[in-house]
């Protein structure tokens, strides 16, 4: 039996693709809406993230026109307030740790380290290279060693490690 013409196969074929759509239209209409709204909210997501890598780029370029500022008198928060103790209470100083801070310096490659905000240090962090980070988490530990930003380190640290 000699085949039928290909134009002849390609149109029944559609038709019957087009049969099927047909039979999953009431479903596809029931979704619909869920659909529709999770396009939107992920097309407002990926518009957000752009504001904010865009916002990163500019505190990077805006940090060096203007000197950093200083938090108000007024300003506190939870983990720059002291604990309240009695001197049994008071660990011994580690005169090895006290070493340690004098002996670290800030690093060459980011001079400006101490004085920058978490979030221009972040815009920072993809230029680094892994000895650049591993030197500013001995830095920040041997120094401030605030959680945030030995948070954020470790986390690119790892990152890079991944990659």
């Amino acid at each position: 039996m000699k085949p039928l013409p290909l134009g002849v196969r390609v149109a029944a074929g559609l038709a019957v693709t087009a049969l099927e759509q047909a039979r999953k239209l009431p479903q596809q209409l029931a979704g619909l809406p869920l659909t529709v709204v999770s396009e939107a909210m992920q097309l407002s997501m990926r518009v957000q993230q752009h504001v904010t890598e865009l916002a990163i780029k500019g505190d990077d370029v805006l940090s060096g026109l203007r000197p950093a500022e200083e938090e108000p008198e007024w300003a506190t928060f939870d983990e720059d307030e002291t604990p309240v103790t009695t001197t049994a209470e008071l660990p011994a100083d580690d005169p090895w740790e006290e070493e340690e801070r004098a002996i670290a310096e800030v690093p060459e490659f980011l001079p400006s380290y101490d004085e920058l905000s978490i979030a221009q240090l972040r815009a920072r962090l993809r230029n680094l290279s892994l000895e650049q980070l591993e030197e500013l988490l001995r830095y920040e530990t041997a120094h401030e060693s605030r959680p945030e930003f030995v948070g954020m380190l470790n986390r690119r640290i790892a990152t890079v490690k991944a990659q």
